[in-house]
């Protein structure tokens, strides 16, 4: 398995620092891995674009750290037709002036996208508001931690999801209202009456249509 080069620029950099830090050299690494100490160098200089994630996960045992993959979405994954539905059923509910931009990536380099952004906010022009979408809900937690890691790795302050009002779907929600209420302090009306007039909801918020 290739990793892409945008998580190579993050790791290698990481594991130079731990492996300074733990005193080791570059031969040390090398040598408990099994590699060339110009492969283990080449890594940390993000010039080796064929390493593997065992042989990073080996090299980051070595030096301290534990080197795990996360799996995410492209930037054009596919829609179904509830998602769509939900997406036309809340951008009828935006203040005309207001601007969706649709699968705006997450940071430069990123993979990852937000289904929309909002932005052109009366109230503050400048800002904008990444705005995901789910029409079903599987695995609150896990599509919330999908969520939230998106908006910490784009530095964001807020978001707002917008989910589905099935049955199933408020059903999920209610089963972890502390935690909806911790991460959602917006409720669902006041974000949508805000939007409804073009201001910014001032804060994260789940939406339910």
């Amino acid at each position: 398995m290739r990793l892409a080069r945008h998580d190579l620029t993050a790791i290698g950099p990481e594991i130079r620092t731990a492996r300074v830090s733990r005193g080791l050299t570059i031969a040390d690494v090398a040598a408990a891995v099994g590699l060339s100490p110009s492969q283990v160098s080449r890594i940390e200089r993000v010039v080796h674009p064929s390493v593997t994630v065992v042989q990073l996960a080996r090299v980051g045992a070595v030096v301290g750290l534990d080197v795990r993959i996360r799996a995410y979405p492209g930037p054009a994954a596919t829609r179904d037709a509830g998602q769509l539905k939900l997406m036309h059923a809340f951008r009828e509910r935006l203040h005309p002036n207001l601007r969706m931009r649709l699968e705006v990536p997450v940071a430069p380099g990123d993979q990852r996208a937000w289904d929309a952004v909002l932005s052109h906010f009366v109230d503050s022009p400048g800002s904008f508001v990444p705005t995901e979408f789910d029409s079903v809900i599987v695995d609150f937690q896990a599509q919330l931690r999908r969520t939230t890691l998106k908006c910490a790795d784009a530095g964001c302050e807020r978001l707002l999801w917008v989910v589905a009002a099935t049955r199933r779907n408020r059903t999920a929600i209610r089963a972890v209202r502390t935690l909806v209420v911790d991460t959602f302090p917006v409720s669902s009306r006041t974000a949508l009456r805000a939007l409804r007039e073009g201001r910014n909801p001032g804060g994260s918020s789940l939406i339910l249509l």
